[in-house]
């Protein structure tokens, strides 16, 4: 049997993890010491190891929690759709590094994007595919990263500070 330290120190997971775990019902455990503590079997420990693999693979604990507790059925399903997710994001993300490496491109000496104003950089961001959803993401991205930087960028376009203010407030309202 395995006390929770041993488990968080084995898989490298804190105990409030392990308990939150618990606490949902992904890892019960299988018996409790005299004391109370909580004890954990081998069985128990792989169904951790499995729960770390999946966590490793961007899965969240209602899909693992699907995963396990079904008979196999849903796991390929679970499985090929979470793909699907990093392919969409990885998409996105491949998109959003193309318009960055476009503006570093256009960066003039001093700082400022020569030549580049908010009706040209909607239209570059439009032309690599990004839709008004993916724009937003962009500047929400751009916001919780940098807000002075992404401040800086807006003016450097040309938008009024009434309306870079709107476009920030906006992506932190998303974050």
């Amino acid at each position: 049997m395995y006390r929770i330290s041993e488990l968080g120190r084995e898989f490298g997971l804190a105990r409030s993890t392990l308990l939150y775990y618990d606490r949902v019902g992904l890892l019960v455990p299988s018996a409790r010491s005299a004391a109370g503590y909580r004890l954990y079997n081998s069985e128990d420990r792989e169904r951790l190891e499995a729960i770390c693999s999946f966590r490793q693979a961007g899965l969240g604990v209602e899909a693992i929690c699907a995963i396990l507790d079904s008979a196999g059925d849903d796991v390929g399903r679970v499985l090929q759709r979470r793909l699907q997710e990093i392919g969409r994001e990885i998409r996105e993300l491949q998109n959003q590094q193309r318009v960055l490496a476009g503006l570093v491109k256009l960066q003039g000496a001093e700082g400022s994007v020569a030549g580049l104003d908010k009706e040209l950089f909607v239209s570059v961001l439009r032309a690599t595919g990004l839709d008004e959803a993916a724009m937003h993401q962009f500047h929400q991205e751009f916001e919780r990263h940098d807000p002075q930087a992404h401040q800086a960028f807006l003016l450097a376009l040309g938008i009024p500070e009434i309306e870079a203010q709107r476009i920030r407030r906006l992506a932190q309202e998303a974050s």
